[in-house]
């Protein structure tokens, strides 16, 4: 279980080749070796992450996961807990995917949902449950400033984005009083491999300081965060913009 601190002794990394979900990982191991599952894409990366996080002095296995390939996901999840509870999962999987591709080719635009939005949503289903049934748990998901209101040059993935946005916030409620919390993390640009080729935002971060933004949500119980938190005003502001005013600002 989570320490009074706030520490883990297990971790889920759903996206285990995550730049932030391997960050955060570091973060916790530095406090003491864990029990991590890396759920990944077979690949040289999903290897490469696991002797990153070994090096922490952590026990590291991997489950081959495929985000599009959700008949698979129930024995994704049972792979995961299948040496015992786990104490922090992290669903840090997505697609950036081109926004003008997304609006103009069916299936641009199906992979970003898919992967975006229905597959966190069906895992969220089936984490909901295990760890309902552990009576304990926090689970973490990464999603966007672009979920509260998205440009005209992202509002594909913004959509996706949205949707996932919304139903873990409405698990917020509906786990209440299980035992099991939520946090839904909005992260402005971070320079990771999944940004890499776009033009950097204003306040762009490192994997490393949204690491420290999700430990912090976790240990105070956080249901909603920013990174960083100046965003939040950002937003506060940006979705209250006039549409007529909001499609002629510059980005």
């Amino acid at each position: 279980m989570i320490d009074a601190v706030g520490n883990p002794q297990s971790l889920l990394l759903l996206g285990g080749t995550s730049d932030i979900a391997l960050a955060t990982a570091e973060k916790y191991a530095a406090q003491r070796p864990l029990r991590i599952v890396l759920a990944a894409r077979e690949s040289e990366r999903l290897d490469a992450a696991a002797e990153r996080l070994r090096k922490t002095g952590s026990t590291v296995v991997t489950v081959p996961f495929e985000a599009r390939k959700i008949e698979t996901h129930a024995e994704v999840i049972d792979k995961a807990f299948a040496e015992g509870d786990i104490d922090i999962t992290l669903v840090a999987f997505g697609v950036q995917g081109d926004n003008e591709q997304g609006w103009t080719d069916v299936e641009t635009a199906r992979e970003m949902a898919e992967v975006n939005y229905v597959a966190p949503m069906t895992l969220g289903v089936r984490l909901a449950e295990k760890l309902r049934k552990q009576g304990h748990g926090h689970l973490v998901v990464m999603s966007s400033p672009a979920a509260e209101r998205a440009r005209r040059s992202n509002f594909v993935y913004g959509s996706s984005k949205a949707g996932l946005d919304t139903f873990f916030s409405g698990l917020t409620y509906a786990l209440d009083g299980s035992g099991v919390k939520v946090t839904v993390v909005r992260p402005n640009y971070v320079h990771t491999k999944l940004t890499e080729g776009i033009k950097p935002a204003p306040m762009a971060q490192q994997p490393e300081q949204v690491a420290d933004v999700i430990v912090d949500a976790v240990r105070k119980g956080k249901e909603q965060v920013w990174a960083p938190a100046q965003m939040r005003w950002v937003m506060t502001v940006l979705r209250h913009v006039p549409r007529v005013i909001f499609r002629r600002l510059p980005f």
